[in-house]
């Protein structure tokens, strides 16, 4: 950054100025000859010229011009020029004569001007051959090794950043474009179904080959080397200090710190920065969610064109079809293909399916009942007092339920405190309850750092690691069990000491 961006930009006030229309017409006159190689213009050319524009009055006069003319100098627009050739007339005799001839700052400023009268929206496009074509130059920049040839250096570079560029400019807009205001009016109407196809699969395309070259590109910017990036823009700063610049040369130094920022700025787009993603990431997901916008809306018109037909005739026909069917299992099918799945709703609790059997499907397990309450924010009104429930033949069911678990419990225990140590792959087949119990073990002592346990019963049990993470098939009533072959101990604990029971 220089102190130049503090100052303002004079050669800009013809734009805003009070005749800002004789000033306009002036200076698109001079840009127009400009385009076709005639630098330096008289005054009677430039009145000519501009009075053939039939915009400017009648009365509009050459010292009129000749005024505008001097105050273009004095802006910064203009560059004036004795004119040294021989009088037609005295009145050229007496008066100086000059040639004028635009600035560098007036061209690209009447350019820019140009350039935005023949905007009509954001414009832009997605080529996916620019990835290619980036991945390419890469490959022939790594293929070099350092060595270029005079000119080779800075054409590869003109290549390769011009293409960055284009495909950066031209995606932003483009993006932006299907974005703005127009467009999502547009989306919202019955034209805009006429485009949906032909804009996806261009979207598509573009998607499919980002995916297949810019993690390529972005694999490639990572790999190359430092030294091969240094001597590469060397050789494009030896290549453009040999291009002759005769206005404002710039120094050496600047010219390779402003190669090394776009260099620096193409690897941040395609590969990201330390804890940001790329900027290629940003655009394939925002042209993803582009594409489902799109259908989106179209499946939303065409939705609201079908609210207005009548279907009668349709369910007529499909209800006599149903009459038509004798077994319930083809009514099923059919209700599935014409109306789908019914919109459900999802309870939180425990799934009691009475098995733990994964191949168990939920239309042959039992239902699970559950007591809804209104949530409404209504009060209902005090209806008066109610009757105690007797829930003691529940409650002694519950009790004899838990004794018997327990008792079953300690019968397994004390069947394996006489084994002292068993081993998955060594069990025969087990029933369900037997296999909980393990499992129910084995995850216990997983969850303690020291792979130990103390049930209340007074009984330990150690979990040791199968050795080369060898597994077992555990042999359950209803079905097998792929698992760890785990080598479970068990021991008598008394007090504060481990007593092995024999």
């Amino acid at each position: 950054m220089t102190k130049s961006l503090l100052k303002p930009i004079a050669e800009t006030s013809y734009l805003n100025a009070q005749n800002v229309g004789r000033y306009r017409c002036i200076m698109r006159y001079f840009y127009e000859q400009h385009q076709r190689l005639r630098y330096w213009l008289k005054p009677r050319e430039v009145f000519d010229g501009v009075m053939a524009f039939g915009l400017l009055e009648e009365d509009y006069t050459l010292d009129q011009c000749q005024k505008d003319l001097n105050q273009l100098v004095e802006w910064g627009n203009l560059v004036p020029r004795h004119d040294g050739g021989r009088s037609a007339t005295v009145e050229e005799y007496l008066r100086k004569k000059f040639r004028y001839q635009m600035t560098p700052y007036a061209v690209e400023i009447e350019r820019l001007v140009a350039g935005l009268e023949k905007i009509r929206g954001y414009g832009g496009s997605l080529e996916p051959s620019l990835f290619e074509n980036i991945a390419g130059h890469l490959d022939r920049l790594e293929k070099a090794g350092g060595q270029f040839a005079p000119g080779e250096a800075v054409a590869l570079w003109d290549n390769l950043y011009g293409d960055f560029v284009k495909l950066t400019d031209n995606a932003s807009d483009y993006i932006a474009s299907l974005q703005s205001a127009r467009v999502e009016e547009l989306m919202l109407t019955e034209a805009f179904l006429a485009y949906k196809d032909s804009v996806t699969r261009y979207l598509q395309d573009f998607i499919q080959g980002l995916q297949r070259y810019a993690y390529k590109t972005e694999a490639m910017l990572a790999t190359v080397e430092p030294g091969l990036v240094n001597t590469f823009l060397a050789n494009v700063q030896r290549d453009l200090a040999a291009r002759p610049q005769l206005d404002e040369p710039v120094t050496p130094e600047e010219q390779l710190a402003r190669l090394q920022l776009e260099w620096q700025s193409m690897v941040r787009w395609f590969a990201g920065s330390a804890g940001e993603p790329s900027d290629v990431y940003f655009l394939e997901q925002t042209t993803k969610d582009t594409i489902a916008r799109i259908v989106r809306n179209a499946l939303r018109i065409q939705e609201k064109h079908r609210l207005g037909v009548s279907r009668r005739r349709e369910l007529d026909y499909l209800g006599k079809w149903f009459f038509t069917l004798d077994d319930i299992n083809e009514a099923h099918r059919l209700a599935a293909h014409v109306f789908g799945l019914y919109r459900c709703r999802h309870f939180q609790g425990v799934d009691e399916k009475g098995t733990d059997n994964a191949d168990v499907s939920m239309w042959q397990a039992g239902p699970n009942i559950r007591e809804l309450r209104s949530r409404s924010r209504k009060r209902l009104r005090d209806t008066g007092t109610g009757s105690i429930k007797d829930r003691r033949d529940s409650q002694q069911k519950a009790r004899r339920d838990f004794l018997a678990a327990q008792q079953e419990e300690m019968a397994l225990l004390r069947n394996y405190l006489d084994r002292k140590a068993i081993r998955i792959s060594g069990l025969g087949p087990v029933s369900a309850r037997e296999r909980y119990y393990l499992l129910y073990w084995i995850g216990r002592c997983m969850a303690n750092k020291s792979r130990r346990i103390l049930t209340p019963e007074g009984i330990g049990i150690s979990l040791e690691m199968p050795a080369g993470r060898a597994r077992a098939v555990l042999e359950c009533e209803d079905g097998e069990l792929d698992m760890p072959d785990y080598l479970l101990k068990f021991s008598a604990v008394i007090g504060d000491h481990h007593e092995q029971s024999g």
